[in-house]
């Protein structure tokens, strides 16, 4: 029987015994840490310039029906989160300059691993967003940010991940294909999301109040991934770097809060052909080394929009969004991915900071890389999808999500949600999963 960790029972109970009542103290439902303001200490320190911060997440995922292995269960995922950002203007005098430090601790285990995806290619889209990268303590930020020319020129320096700053988009989805920048979960191996940092620059220009530009170069070092490497600083192992540009608007439409992002990313490090050799055969044929290009590179489109307000609360209402991207067919095993859905804020009046969730999104596998596996199938001479060596053909994944949030207190809001994976990992023979799954976000 799964076993939630305590935290979240002292959490979930606390907080419906929690009343307003002074933000100092632990536990009451409108301050915005459970552990409330240490006796005004924090708001002290925050006035100063120092914000520490403690964050919690935890999902929990069901196979409640179908995926690849039937038999039910449920796991349990979460991330630890230790932050400190710091005001260099009011702790140094330094104008205009921030540092932001963040330590991250993943562990936990994930439903889509073997019970929604076959295991011998696995998913794409992962049921637990919060699973991934390696259960270990890494250093997730560590940069500073200067501002020139009263605030138009960006400038930022120090370990951080390109979906900080390029293809952002919010994680209050469960499902892995709405959370953050998607770029990260199709081209995983050179594009690092969060919990994971290298070595990055990235320089923004605000060429009005409402549109800004920006480019960034970033470490491509495979070595990062390792778990034991959470903490490494040193540059050994970097093959590369990759550069993403993007513009943004951010615009009002009758009061109303949007944001549209294109951007366009390319890595000069060399990368492995998904079909053919050196010679332009099927390399599954020849039996020769995979060819390599000498980069890879991509595009993205993303927009939120919200689109209705009440009068008398304009942060209630329904927003629309919807992403894209487009990837290399010669070196990618994905080539294209799209994402559309709806969040509607304030249901209720009685629940003013609930939402409701929804969204679809399809994966599509490059038609080269389904070639591959066809030919290295009828090299092995194997044809049958039982088979343990068989390679399943990967197509197309679907994915859908419903969930509600609970905004219990302004530090916990809970999320169950149903999620629905038709032919998991992109594999027809695969049954479409249902899964029952439960987000938990704190705030310490």
């Amino acid at each position: 029987m799964l076993q939630l960790p305590k935290t979240c029972y002292i959490g979930l109970a606390l907080s419906a015994l929690a009343t307003p009542a002074a933000a100092s103290e632990m536990f009451v439902s409108d301050s915005p840490w459970m552990l409330g303001d240490w006796g005004g200490t924090r708001s002290e320190l925050l006035e100063k310039g120092y914000d520490f911060t403690l964050g919690y997440t935890g999902e929990m995922g069901s196979n409640l029906h179908g995926g690849y292995d039937h038999d039910r269960t449920a796991r349990y995922s979460d991330q630890f989160t230790f932050g400190s950002h710091l005001d260099l203007d009011k702790i140094l005098g330094w104008q205009d300059a921030e540092f932001q430090l963040t330590i991250t601790e993943r562990h936990g285990d994930n439903i889509s691993n073997d019970r929604i995806n076959d295991p011998r290619v696995g998913g794409f889209t992962s049921a637990q967003e919060v699973w991934g990268r390696g259960e270990t303590w890494r250093l997730t930020q560590m940069w500073i940010k200067q501002k020139y020319f009263d605030g138009a020129l960006d400038v930022k320096f120090g370990r951080f991940g390109e979906g900080e700053d390029f293809n952002s988009f919010p994680c209050d989805f469960q499902n892995l294909a709405f959370c953050g920048s998607q770029v990260g979960n199709w081209v995983g191996g050179i594009w690092y999301n969060w919990p994971v940092s290298q070595w990055a620059l990235r320089v923004r220009y605000n060429l009005s109040d409402t549109l800004y530009t920006q480019v960034g170069v970033f470490e491509q070092n495979p070595s990062n991934l390792e778990s034991g490497n959470g903490f490494k600083l040193s540059g050994s192992g970097t093959q590369g770097a990759v550069i993403p540009v993007e513009l943004v608007w951010t615009p009002r439409i009758q009061g109303l809060k949007g944001e549209y992002r294109a951007g366009y990313y390319y890595s000069n490090a060399k990368a492995q052909d998904v079909l053919k050799d050196s010679n332009g055969q099927p390399a599954a044929l020849s039996g020769a080394a995979y060819r390599s290009s000498s980069s890879k590179h991509g595009m993205w489109l993303g927009a939120q929009q919200q689109v209705t307000s009440l009068a008398s609360d304009q942060s209630r209402g329904l927003s629309l969004f919807a992403n894209a991207t487009v990837h290399d067919k010669k070196t990618n095993a994905i080539d294209n991915y799209v994402q559309a859905g709806l969040v509607y804020t304030g249901p209720f009046d009685a629940r003013a900071k609930d939402d409701i969730g929804f969204a679809l999104a399809r994966v599509h596998v490059n038609p080269a890389y389904r070639k591959n596996a066809r030919l290295a199938n009828q090299a092995a001479g194997l044809y049958d999808y039982d088979n343990p060596g068989f390679l399943p053909v990967q197509d197309t994944e679907y994915s859908a999500e419903l969930y509600y949030g609970i905004h219990l207190a302004d530090w916990l809001t809970v999320r169950p949600n149903l999620q629905y994976i038709r032919h998991p990992g992109g594999v027809s023979q695969v049954d479409g999963a249902l899964v029952g799954g439960l987000k938990i976000q704190s705030s310490f």
